[in-house]
């Protein structure tokens, strides 16, 4: 029985994948993602990212990627992940927990900063509070999402929809697959001498 569950799980995340991968929209999708992305940083502007829960951890990895290293060293990228407690903890009780990102970007971002904003439902109501204070203020909007046509989704300059699944997961592989592969462009970019070899 357990090796049919492993089995059969890794079999379903790869037909999973491989639906993603054909879609050719989404690979247009990753690579619009990638130009704002890259236009941001060329500009000397900042990436912030956000979700909850699983894709809070995802938003935490992109950013700590692009200030650290992902394969090889270079120098660091202008990227925060909106994960610090003592905001959270302070603005979901004076204000509620919907504000937890938007109050976020309302003390920290400016005008040509991107928001890479992250929810696998795509209706998470703090994560839409935020691509809408982005929005308004002179922000781009890079979502990954689930499900095409999410809320979240219609107020981002590039939706990467990773497609309908019962339950997160499936989603959230692809995403971490999606994440992994902009920052690869994005290094490409900026320190080609690291892909040369």
């Amino acid at each position: 029985m357990t090796r049919e569950v492993i089995t059969g799980t890794l079999t379903e995340a790869r037909k999973y994948l491989e639906r993603f991968q054909s879609d050719d929209q989404n690979v247009s999708a990753i690579a619009d993602a990638a130009a704002v992305l890259i236009a941001t940083l060329r500009s000397g502007a900042a990436i912030y990212s956000c979700g909850n829960g699983g894709s809070m951890s995802d938003a935490m990895h992109f950013a700590e990627e692009l200030t650290g290293r992902y394969r090889d060293n270079r120098l660091g990228l202008s990227a925060t992940a909106i994960s610090d407690p003592g905001h959270i903890s302070c603005v979901a009780n004076d204000f509620g927990y919907e504000h937890i990102f938007s109050r976020y970007l309302q003390a920290r971002a400016r005008p040509g900063d991107c928001l890479f904003a992250i929810s696998t439902s795509g209706t998470s109501k703090n994560v839409i509070k935020a691509a809408e204070y982005a929005r308004d203020n002179g922000m781009q909007v890079v979502s990954l999402t689930g499900a095409g046509g999410s809320t979240l989704g219609h107020l981002a300059t590039v939706d990467i929809s990773a497609g309908a699944s019962r339950y997160a997961d499936r989603v959230q592989e692809v995403h971490i697959k999606v994440i992994h592969i902009l920052i690869e462009l994005i290094e490409r970019e900026f320190f080609p001498e690291n892909y040369s070899a």
